[in-house]
C-alpha cells in the first residue's frame, strides 16, 4: 500500500466562540480535516486545529516525505516529519499538521488490519469513556441554563472557562464558580481559567488564591491557571495547590512536555492531539506522564475527528477516563455519520469498528466544508 494524495477541508460556517479577546467568527477557519488517500483506496482522516492555508503550506513541504511510502508505517513516517521540520516551523504550523497526517495514518492501519485503533496503539483498557461538557463561562443567567440543559441531556462531567475568570476581581470568579456548581449539583465540575490568552492577567498569587477558593467548591481541577511557559510557575503552584492542577494544551511534541512532567507542574496532563504530533506524540506523553503519577485527560475543543481520535486513544492509556466534549459545535455534534449517543451512564463508546471507527457526515461536510467531497476513495 502506498501514499499517492493528501486532500484538505476546512470547517467555516459555524465556527464556535473560543474565549479569544480577539474572538472568532462563524466564517474563521480554525479547524482542518485531512485525507491521506491510499492506491488501495483506503481513505484515512485526520484533523489540525490551525487554518487550512497553514495546512495547505505545511503538506506542500512536507509531502515529498509521504507520498509514494507505505502509509502503514505510521510513526516511521511522522518522526521523520518531526525530524526534518527544524528549519521550516518546527513545534509550530508543521507540527500541527503533521498531527492531522499521524491521526490519518493510524486510521489507515486501523483499516487495513481490520482493527480500532486503540488496539494498535497498545490494547484497549476501555470501551467506553465519560465526555465532560466543555463549555465557556458567561453570566450567571445564561451559563445556569446551559449547564443545566446539558444536565438534562446527560452529561455527567463539565468544565466551565475563560469569559471573565481571572480578569475582574475575585468576587466575580467566585459567583461565576457558585453557580455552576449549583447548576450542575455534585456531578465533576473543572475550571479553566484560560492562561494562554494573549496578556493573560493572572499571576502566581491570584492562581494560589483562586485554588483554594474553587476547593470550597469541589473543583476536580484547575485548568491553565498560568500562561503555558511559566513552568516554575506551575510547579510552584501544584506543590500549594489543594485543586489537581492542569495545562500543556498548547505545547507540541514530547520534548516540551518532558520537563513539566519532570517538574511535576501537573497533576493532569492535557496535550491536544490536533496539534502536539497527533496519536503518536500523545501516546508518548502518556506513558511517560504515568511513569511519574500524573494522568492524561486530552484537550479536545476541535471536530468529530478529533473526538474519535481521543476515544481511541482513552481507550489505550489506562488513566484516561475523560475526555473533551465541546458543547454546541456542528463540527463536533454533526460532522460524524450516526453523531454521538450518551448512554444512560453519561458515556461515550469507543467504536470498536477498524480504525477510528467513524465515517464522515456528507451532509454536513457539503453545509461546512470548503471542499465537500474531499475524503472520497478513488480507485
Amino acid at each position: 500500500m502506498r501514499i499517492t494524495r493528501i486532500d484538505t477541508c476546512g470547517l467555516r460556517g459555524a465556527t464556535p466562540e473560543g474565549g479569544w479577546s480577539h474572538e472568532l467568527q462563524p466564517d474563521d477557519i480554525v479547524h482542518t480535516l485531512v485525507a491521506v488517500h491510499t492506491d488501495e483506496g483506503i481513505v484515512g482522516l485526520g484533523s489540525a486545529f490551525t487554518s487550512e492555508a497553514l495546512v495547505r503550506g505545511a503538506i506542500d513541504l512536507l509531502s515529498p516525505h509521504l507520498i509514494g511510502e507505505n502509509p502503514q508505517e505510521v510513526e516511521r513516517l511522522t518522526e521523520t516529519l518531526h525530524q526534518t521540520a527544524f528549519w521550516m516551523g518546527r513545534g509550530g504550523s508543521l507540527t500541527h499538521a503533521t498531527s492531522a497526517i499521524d491521526i490519518a495514518l493510524w486510521d489507515i492501519a486501523g483499516q487495513a488490519a481490520s482493527q480500532p485503533v486503540g488496539r494498535l496503539l497498545g490494547g484497549r483498557h476501555r470501551d467506553r469513556v465519560r465526555p465532560y461538557a466543555s463549555v465557556l463561562m458567561d453570566e450567571a443567567g445564561p451559563m445556569t441554563e446551559n449547564l443545566e440543559a446539558l444536565v438534562a441531556t446527560g452529561f455527567s462531567a463539565f468544565k466551565i472557562g475563560w469569559w471573565k475568570f481571572g480578569r475582574v476581581d475575585a468576587a466575580t470568579d467566585e459567583a461565576t464558580v457558585a453557580a455552576a456548581r449549583a447548576a450542575v449539583g455534585d456531578r465533576l465540575l473543572a475550571v479553566d481559567a484560560g492562561g494562554s490568552e494573549a496578556f493573560f492577567p493572572g499571576d502566581r498569587a491570584w492562581a494560589k488564591r483562586t485554588a483554594r477558593m474553587l476547593a470550597d467548591y469541589d473543583v476536580a481541577w484547575f485548568e491553565e491557571a498560568l500562561a503555558p511557559d511559566d513552568i516554575d510557575g506551575f510547579a510552584e503552584l501544584r506543590a500549594t495547590s489543594p485543586v489537581r492542577i492542569s495545562g500543556g494544551e498548547v505545547l507540541t511534541r514530547r520534548q516540551s512536555f518532558q520537563p513539566y512532567l519532570d517538574r511535576h507542574a501537573f497533576d493532569i496532563v492535557q496535550p491536544d492531539t490536533t496539534k502536539g504530533g497527533g496519536l503518536s506524540e500523545s501516546r508518548r506523553i502518556g506513558w511517560a506522564a504515568q511513569d511519574r503519577g500524573i494522568r492524561l485527560i486530552p484537550h479536545g475543543w476541535n471536530t468529530g475527528i478529533g473526538l474519535a481520535a481521543d476515544l481511541q486513544l482513552a481507550s489505550a492509556l489506562s488513566a484516561t477516563d475523560l475526555v473533551e466534549y465541546k458543547t454546541g459545535s456542528a463540527y463536533v455534534d454533526d460532522l460524524i455519520h450516526g453523531g454521538w449517543t450518551l448512554d444512560a451512564e453519561g458515556r461515550l463508546d469507543i467504536p470498536a469498528t477498524p480504525g477510528l471507527g467513524v465515517t464522515l457526515d456528507e451532509d454536513t461536510l457539503g453545509r461546512y466544508g470548503t471542499r465537500p467531497g474531499f475524503a472520497t476513495a478513488t480507485p
